[in-house]
C-alpha cells in the first residue's frame, strides 16, 4: 500500500471513531429510548379494545413500516419547513429515527406481550392487582425477557441506519468519513474504513447483546 495512504487512514481512523463515539451512539441511544417509549404506548394503543385507538396504532405501523425511513428523515428536514416548521438536524434525526423504531418495535413487544400465558393475567387478577399493576409488575417484566433479542436488533440496525443523518449534516460517523474522502480523494479507502468501524460497534455490540440474554437464561426455567 501506498505509504501516503497509509498515513492517511492511520490518521483519519480516530476522527471517524471519534464521530461515532459523539454523534452516532448518543444519537442512537436517544432514538432507541424515545422509540421504545413510543412503542409501548402503541403496543397497547393495538392490544386495547377500542375500534379507534386498535386503528390508529395499526394505522401509524403500516405507514412507518410501508415507507423507507430515508423518506421520513427527509420528509421532517426538508418537508416541514415549507408549512412552517424548521427543524434543526439532530432533532430532526432523532425524531424520525425515533418515529421509525416505534413503528417496528410496537409490534415486537405487542407480540412479545401476547406471548405470556393468559394464567399469569389471571392469577394477577385473583390477588387483587388493578390491569395496570397487572401489567407493570407481571406481564411487561415477563415480555422484556421475550423482546430482548429482536429489540437488540432493532438497536444494532439503528446504528447502521443513522448513517442515513449524513445526507442533513448530522456529524456523524459516517459523515466524518465523507468530509476527509472529500478533502483527500480517497473515497474508496475511507469508506471502507467506515465501514470496518460500524462492523466494529456493531461486533461489540453483538457480544452485548449475547451475554445479556445469557444473563437473562438464569432467571427462565427450561
Amino acid at each position: 500500500m501506498d505509504p501516503e495512504l497509509w498515513q492517511l487512514l492511520q490518521d483519519s481512523l480516530w476522527p471517524i471513531v471519534r464521530g461515532g463515539l459523539v454523534g452516532t451512539i448518543p444519537l442512537t441511544v436517544i432514538s432507541f429510548v424515545l422509540g421504545l417509549v413510543l412503542a409501548l404506548g402503541v403496543a397497547l394503543l393495538r392490544l386495547s379494545r377500542n375500534p379507534f385507538l386498535t386503528w390508529l396504532a395499526r394505522a401509524y405501523i403500516s405507514v412507518i413500516r410501508g415507507t423507507p425511513l430515508l423518506v421520513q428523515l427527509f420528509v421532517i428536514f426538508y418537508g416541514l419547513p415549507s408549512i412552517g416548521l424548521l427543524i434543526d438536524p439532530w432533532p430532526s434525526a432523532i425524531i424520525a429515527f425515533s418515529l421509525n423504531v416505534g413503528g417496528y418495535a410496537a409490534e415486537i413487544i405487542r407480540a412479545a406481550i401476547l406471548s405470556v400465558p393468559r394464567g399469569q393475567w389471571e392469577a394477577a387478577y385473583t390477588i387483587g392487582m388493578s390491569p395496570r399493576e397487572q401489567l407493570a409488575r407481571v406481564i411487561l417484566p415477563q415480555a422484556a425477557r421475550v423482546s430482548v433479542p429482536p429489540l437488540s436488533n432493532t438497536f444494532i440496525s439503528l446504528v447502521k441506519d443513522t448513517s442515513l443523518a449524513s445526507l442533513i449534516l448530522v456529524t456523524e460517523l459516517f459523515r466524518e468519513a465523507q468530509k476527509i474522502a472529500a478533502f483527500s480523494q480517497e473515497f474508496l479507502w475511507l469508506y471502507t474504513e467506515a465501514a470496518v468501524v460500524y462492523w466494529g460497534f456493531c461486533t461489540v455490540l453483538a457480544l452485548g447483546q449475547d451475554r445479556l440474554e445469557r444473563r437473562l437464561d438464569r432467571y427462565v426455567a427450561h
